[in-house]
C-alpha cells in the first residue's frame, strides 16, 4: 500500500513539474511575441524564465529523491524488524517447548542446535547494523599487513557452518604459483566484507549452492578476490545500484530472499576505506553473478606506490 502511494506521489510531482515548465515556456514565448521591440525586457524575461525552469527541475528532482530515499529506509526498517523478530520468536517457541513438555535427549540437542543457529542469525543482523553506523563515523583505523588467502579460507569455513553446507559447495582456488598475497588493512573489516560477499552468494543461490573463490594479481599492484556463484543472477540495470545503502534488487525468484540491504553497502564502504573498490558482473537473470573485490597489494609493510596514489 505504501509502495503504491509513493509511486503515485512520484508520478504527481513529475507531472506537476512538467506542467509548470510548460506553463512557464508558454508565458515566456507569449511575452517575447508581444514585446518584440523591448529588447531589455526580453533579455530580463529570458533570464527569469531560465531561473524558474531550473528551480522547477531541481525541486522535482529533490522531491523524487527524497521519496525514494524514504522508501528504501522504510524497506530497511521492515527487513530489520523481520530479521530480529523471526529468530527471537523461534528461540522463544523452543524454550517454551523445553519448559512445558518432556523431551528426550536427542530432541533436546536438536532444539539447542536450532536455537544456536537462530542466535547466530540474530547476532549477525545486529552486528551488520552496528557496523554500518560505525564505518560511517570512523575517521582513522589501525592497519596491519594481512595475508588474504588464509582470511578468505577462514571466512569460507564460517559460512559453511552458518548455512550448514557441505565443504564442496564453496571452493577456494589456489593462488597461481603459490604466491602469498598481502594487503594493508583492518582484519575485522576485511573479514566483514568477505563474509558479506559469501553470505550474499549463498542466499541468492536458492536452487543449489556452488561458489568458486579466486585470488589474483591485477597490473602488479592490485589483489582481486572474485566470488562467482551459479544463483539468480543480477539484471544489468541493478549492477551498480545494489551497492547503495538500504537498496535491495527486485526479487528474481519466487523464493523471497531475506536481508537488510546493508551487506553490499558495507562491502563497498570497506573497500573504499582500504583504497580499493568492488563491482558486480552478471550475464543476466538466472545466470549467476561474480563479485570482484579489488584491494591495493602490499609489498613489505607498505602498499604498492601505484595503488596507493590511485
Amino acid at each position: 500500500m505504501n509502495f503504491n502511494r509513493r509511486r503515485g506521489a512520484i508520478a504527481l510531482f513529475i507531472t506537476l513539474g512538467v506542467f509548470m515548465s510548460g506553463v512557464a515556456i508558454t508565458l515566456n514565448i507569449g511575452w517575447i511575441l508581444l514585446n518584440t521591440r523591448r529588447l531589455a525586457a526580453d533579455i530580463f524575461g529570458v533570464i527569469l524564465f531560465s531561473a524558474l525552469i531550473a528551480g522547477v527541475v531541481l525541486n522535482t528532482v529533490f522531491l523524487v529523491r527524497e521519496i525514494r530515499r524514504n522508501e528504501r529506509q522504510d524497506s530497511f526498517l521492515n527487513a530489520v524488524t523481520h530479521e530480529l523478530k523471526t529468530p527471537i520468536a523461534s528461540i522463544r517457541l523452543y524454550l517454551e517447548t523445553l519448559q512445558r513438555h518432556p523431551v528426550d535427549e536427542a530432541q533436546r540437542q536438536k532444539f539447542y542446535g536450532i536455537m544456536r543457529s537462530d542466535t547466530d542469525r540474530l547476532l549477525n543482523t545486529v552486528e551488520t547494523v552496528l557496523k554500518a553506523g560505525e564505518l560511517g563515523q570512523r575517521r582513522e583505523q589501525q592497519r596491519a599487513r594481512i595475508e588474504l588467502h588464509p582470511l578468505v579460507a577462514d571466512c569460507i569455513q564460517t559460512v559453511l557452518r552458518r548455512h550448514h553446507l557441505s565443504p564442496e559447495t564453496i571452493e577456494l582456488a589456489e593462488v597461481p604459483g603459490n604466491v602469498r598475497l598481502y594487503v594493508m588493512g583492518n582484519a575485522e573489516d576485511l573479514r566483514t566484507a568477505v563474509m558479506n560477499l559469501l553470505d550474499n552468494a549463498v542466499k541468492y543461490s536458492p536452487n543449489g549452492v556452488h561458489i568458486v573463490c579466486r585470488l589474483g594479481i591485477e597490473r602488479y599492484t592490485w589483489v582481486v578476490l572474485s566470488i562467482t556463484d551459479t544463483g539468480l543472477g543480477i539484471p544489468p540495470p541493478e549492477l551498480k545500484r545494489i551497492f547503495k545503502r538500504f537498496y535491495r534488487a527486485p526479487a528474481n525468484d519466487p523464493v523471497k530472499i531475506k536481508g537488510t540491504g546493508l551487506g553490499l553497502f558495507l562491502v563497498r564502504t570497506i573497500a573504499r576505506q582500504h583504497g580499493g573498490s568492488v563491482r558486480a558482473t552478471s550475464e543476466g537473470t538466472g545466470k549467476g553473478s561474480t563479485m570482484l573485490l579489488r584491494l591495493p597489494l602490499a609489498i613489505g609493510n607498505k602498499m604498492t606506490t601505484d595503488s596507493a596514489s590511485t
